[in-house]
């Protein structure tokens, strides 16, 4: 049987498939069920701090609702204050001490001043890594790309600098140019990136004329723009790439190394087929690598980057003009039109 195991981060992992930041890991058993299918890491729901914020205004609200409706008492709830982010922080921990296989925290806050604090927080509780999640949605009209760039890169610098522990920025795929804003993370060290952030996306209700808040799962397949820039970024940056969206299967996670890959995500697939789901895009793996005569994941890691592959544009807008050149013939052989 062949050898998956990785190095992902400086963290050695039996394989390179990673349970990414979901519901999944608030449960202990769940936990213990991706464990036992042979998942490699498991990376911890986010800590958002737009989340504490938002309970602890709604707990304030609520304690002093009643306030001032007698003239013997200006409030009926003694002061109390919001516990922050202590109960994530003592439940990630619980997870840490209950696991044999590496932990990865995550984290999305707002400002520097918590980014920090709560990354330090989180270090303590002795998680493996710290993965930081970079979602930030423009808001203002007058405010330039740049401005976000240089705010998002002096975070992460500023964090890499206050732990120790291994450091990852998820990142999304919208920046103007994300090969050049994912070259300027790498200069700041940081010891991996994950391609890419899948956002919640706003919809509409027709009927009741209400916005909605779907929860949308990745379908396979969505893994396309995951798989360019894994394949344009390997061997050109320092840091390990982790590949995300979208990956479904064995042949997934393949296509993913191939292009450079250390590691994949995966959480919808674990919704959709289960957790037990784990183990068969594992055995999936190893019977690939057998039937390649591969003995190991650094045999074929990277080795349809852009690279190493005979064909410097095939990640380039070259396919595209190919596929406009050649559409009507295929569509003719394809679909008899």
């Amino acid at each position: 049987m062949a050898d998956l195991s990785t190095t992902y981060m400086g963290l050695k992992l039996k394989n390179p498939l990673i349970s990414g930041a979901s519901n999944l890991a608030l449960d202990l058993k769940k936990i213990k069920a991706m464990e036992e299918a042979g998942i490699g890491a498991i990376v911890y729901k986010s800590l958002f701090e737009e989340q504490i914020n938002l309970e602890s205004a709604q707990m304030d609200d609520d304690l002093h609702l009643y306030d001032d409706r007698h003239a013997e008492m200006i409030r009926i709830h003694p002061n109390i204050k919001h516990a922050g982010p202590k109960e994530f922080l003592i439940q990630l921990k619980k997870i840490k001490q209950s696991t044999s296989i590496p932990i990865i925290a995550s984290l999305n806050a707002i400002y520097i001043e918590t980014w920090v604090e709560y990354a330090k927080l989180i270090e303590e509780t002795g998680v493996d890594a710290l993965e930081i999640n970079l979602y930030t949605i423009p808001k203002n009209f007058d405010q330039k790309g740049n401005d976000y760039e240089n705010m998002q890169l002096e975070i992460v610098k500023t964090i890499k600098k206050s732990i120790k522990i291994p450091l990852t920025v998820k990142l999304s795929s919208t920046y103007s140019n994300p090969l050049n804003f994912i070259f300027e993370i790498d200069k700041l060290k940081v010891d991996g990136v994950v391609l890419f952030n899948r956002f919640f996306e706003p919809d509409i209700d027709i009927i009741s004329e209400k916005h909605l808040s779907p929860f949308n799962l990745s379908k396979k397949g969505d893994f396309g723009n995951s798989l360019r820039y894994t394949g344009l970024l390997y061997g050109n940056i320092r840091s390990d790439i982790s590949s995300s969206s979208g990956i479904f299967d064995g042949d997934d996670v393949i296509k993913m190394i191939l292009a450079g890959a250390t590691t994949v995500q995966v959480v919808s697939t674990l919704y959709k087929n289960k957790i037990s789901h784990i183990t068969t895009i594992l055995n999936d793996i190893n019977l690939w690598m057998d039937k390649k005569g591969y003995t190991s994941i650094d045999d074929f890691r990277g080795k349809l980057s852009r690279k190493n592959t005979n064909d410097p544009y095939v990640y380039k807008r070259a396919q595209y003009v190919d596929i406009l050149l050649n559409s009507s013939e295929k569509l003719l052989k394809n679909y008899q039109l």
